[in-house]
């Protein structure tokens, strides 16, 4: 066990964000029985938590004794991992920014297509590496847990048939989608002279102007000297002015030719002394001896002058025979594939390179070009055409430094091919923690909540209203376990004559079963519980992390024969996917074999922070559902539509009835004097912004 201290009052700057004027942190754990979690134990100034006035929720107290959940599970991969961007360019994972544009995926129409993103969130860890090699060299180096989009859909780098540890995993008999790297990597020299020498001689020759020319005219005889380059896209002309000027060259800037409605502006750069255009004129020249760096700089040269890379074709175009045998040279050098299409009109021909965006993106990663509207791939439908087979996947064995970033799609190309995220959560943003992984992995615990709470539950202003845990982050999640926080909890409610409800997932809540039953003796309490997904492989899709369907009716058991009516919320109800007559059927019935007294029904209810990341689960998983989604909740859209909750109302309510089940919807109106939300359904004492709130639907406490 390695613990790290901080003296308490005493500002740390090298605390974890958001800790360094905490002053309350007592000191940070990690222990082998939660591996990859980080316990930020912290001493709580308060434990009561005043629900703001502008809130809907149905409760005026809460008491949230962590801070992020231990539920659930983490993706990420080596930090080398070449990310492709919205520039084109491919980037190291490890060097990209928050906010910075990238590219991911989605589903357009019939095809999934490549899209603009934004990294959201980045955070790194320490994890198991897995090498997950293709047929066509591509490797990638990633946890267990991440997940990469196949021929079959969403799976993860390792898995089980059954268990535990069921789940869509990776096997050699899985084709990856995207375009890999190929196995052959970028040179990464377009800062060396033999580069850039290359480049200037394709950029030139393909676009530049050079002459020496002698005029006479009877009185005197003068000769010129003249280099200009003129072009619409200034980052190949102030690569090109920079490239000369580390050859000693020096040139001028003006304006060329203004824009009208069919061209754009161009600038020029251009010298008119003798030296400096003898000297362009020797580095533009051929070397007797060309290598693999001057060959890649001279086809990034002369694609950025008459390269053309639209509609999925990438073309450079020229007339003079020499250019397009160093073309061909330069691309069969570097195994390129390409064609060299017949002459136009004009004498023009162009030489094609072929293979798809698999070769097109080894052309960019291996020339470097300057220009990015060149680069663009945005808007392609994903077409895999390389062999993105997989050929082996090995534990290597050792745990190494990993990174993951969050994205507005879900998703980001990792080495040419399509990977899942982390999706973001908000609640762990106060403490300036990131919203994806530190969620899961960096867990504030309020060591000292009980101790606080029952101060704060003896004072004199305190009336004794209910009280709702279970409403943020789980009481009864897995570090309850170690903590062992929630004794004290209820043993100061109880004492102090508050009534309190608990909602949660999961079943460490059996443990306090004895205590609850004292509490319940002095003051109402209340249990619920939340089973949402009743098949055992969907419920491991949506609630990675948690326990089992099975389980938790156990602790619905549990708590029945302890002599609680207990709760249980059957919520969401996802639309074509749990809520057919059989589904439902079968989830009540269970429900009522556990021994539940009542059930809160509703349909899914998608926050603003949770839709993307559903939308982009639903793609994976269930891509023929999508259309209908988008038409349940269109836009801005948070709740299913008003004609859907009614049909679904029709068949929960029948069903019920047939079960023996007490129960309603959670927007359904409440009894005069009850609490819409968690404290009507617990049957809690009413509060004052319960009155309030009375005859209003309450949001849905949801993913």
């Amino acid at each position: 066990m390695r613990w790290q201290g901080q003296e308490l009052g005493v500002p740390d700057a090298a605390a974890l964000p958001g800790l360094e004027h905490l002053n309350g942190l007592v000191r940070s754990v990690t222990t082998p029985e939660f591996s990859g979690v980080t316990f930020h134990e912290v001493m709580a100034k308060s434990a009561l938590n005043h629900v703001p006035g502008a809130s809907a929720m149905p409760f005026d107290w809460t008491v949230n004794p962590y801070r992020g959940c231990s539920h659930a599970c983490v993706y990420c991969m080596a930090p080398e991992t070449l990310v492709l961007c919205a520039d084109g360019r491919q980037r190291r994972m490890d060097g990209l920014a928050i906010g910075q544009e990238i590219i991911g995926s989605e589903a357009v129409g019939e095809y999934r297509r490549y899209v603009r993103t934004r990294v959201l969130a980045k955070w790194t860890t320490h994890k198991r590496a897995h090498r997950i090699t293709l047929a066509d060299g591509t490797v990638l180096t990633a946890s267990g847990d991440h997940r990469f989009l196949t021929d079959r859909g969403w799976k993860h780098v390792t898995g089980a048939m059954s268990g535990d540890g069921r789940r869509p995993f990776l096997t050699t008999s899985n084709r990856l989608q995207g375009f890999g790297l190929g196995g052959r990597p970028a040179l990464g020299v377009s800062g060396s002279g033999e580069y850039r020498r290359g480049y200037l001689s394709g950029m030139i020759r393909g676009d530049g102007m050079l002459f020496h020319r002698t005029y006479d005219d009877g009185a005197r005889s003068r000769t010129l000297h003249r280099f200009r380059l003129a072009l619409a896209d200034s980052e190949a002309l102030d690569r090109t002015r920079r490239m000369l000027l580390d050859e000693g060259v020096a040139t001028h800037t003006r304006p060329f030719t203004t824009a009208t409605d069919t061209r754009r502006a161009m600038t020029a750069i251009h010298s008119a002394r003798r030296t400096d255009v003898e000297t362009i004129e020797r580095l533009i020249g051929v070397p007797s001896l060309r290598t693999r760096t001057w060959q890649a700089g001279f086809l990034a040269g002369v694609f950025d002058a008459e390269g053309s890379h639209s509609r999925g074709i990438l073309r450079i175009s020229n007339k003079d025979p020499e250019v397009l045998q160093l073309i061909a040279d330069a691309l069969t050098v570097h195994d390129l594939p390409y064609v060299i299409e017949p002459p136009r009109p004009n004498g023009v021909r162009a030489v094609r390179v072929t293979g798809g965006l698999p070769e097109r993106q080894r052309f960019f990663r291996i020339t470097e070009p300057a220009i990015t509207r060149k680069l663009a791939i945005e808007g392609m439908a994903v077409k895999t055409v390389a062999d993105l087979r997989i050929v082996s996947i090995e534990d290597l064995g050792v745990e190494s430094d990993m990174v993951d970033i969050t994205t507005g799609t879900g998703d980001f190309i990792a080495n040419g091919v399509i990977s899942h995220n982390c999706f973001a959560r908000g609640t762990h943003e106060y403490l300036e923690f990131d919203t994806g992984h530190d969620f899961d992995s960096q867990i504030v615990v309020k060591i000292n909540v009980a101790e606080v709470l029952r101060k704060e539950l003896a004072r004199g202003s305190w009336t004794r209203e209910p009280v709702a845990l279970g409403t943020n982050t789980d009481p009864y999640q897995r570090a309850e376990g170690r903590y062992r926080l929630m004794p004290g909890i209820v043993s100061a409610l109880a004492d102090s004559g508050t009534p309190f409800s608990i909602l949660t997932k999961g079943t460490l809540l059996r443990r306090d079963l004895p205590l609850l039953q004292e509490a319940a003796a002095s003051v109402p309490v209340t249990i619920a519980t939340s089973i949402a997904v009743f098949d055992d492989t969907l419920q491991k899709l949506v609630e990675p992390g948690t326990p089992s369907t099975a389980a938790r009716l156990e602790t619905v058991r549990a708590a029945t024969e302890a002599g609680f009516r207990v709760t249980v919320f059957l919520m969401p109800i996802l639309p074509h996917l749990t809520d057919s007559i059989a589904a439902l059927d079968d989830a009540l019935r269970r429900i009522r074999e556990a021994g539940a007294a009542r059930v809160v029904y509703g349909a899914l209810h998608l926050r603003p922070g949770v839709k993307p990341w559903f939308m982009q689960w639903l793609g994976r998983e269930h891509p023929e559902l999508v259309s209908s989604y988008l038409g349940l909740y269109p836009g801005v859209s948070s709740y299913a539509p008003k004609g859907y909750r009614t049909w679904l109302a029709k068949r929960v309510r029948p069903l019920l009835r047939v079960h023996g089940l007490g129960g309603q919807a959670e927007d359904d109106s409440p009894p005069r004097g009850a609490v819409p939300g968690l404290a009507a359904r617990s049957q809690i004492v009413t509060t004052s912004r319960g009155r309030a709130a009375a005859g209003q639907a309450a949001p849905a406490m949801l993913f």
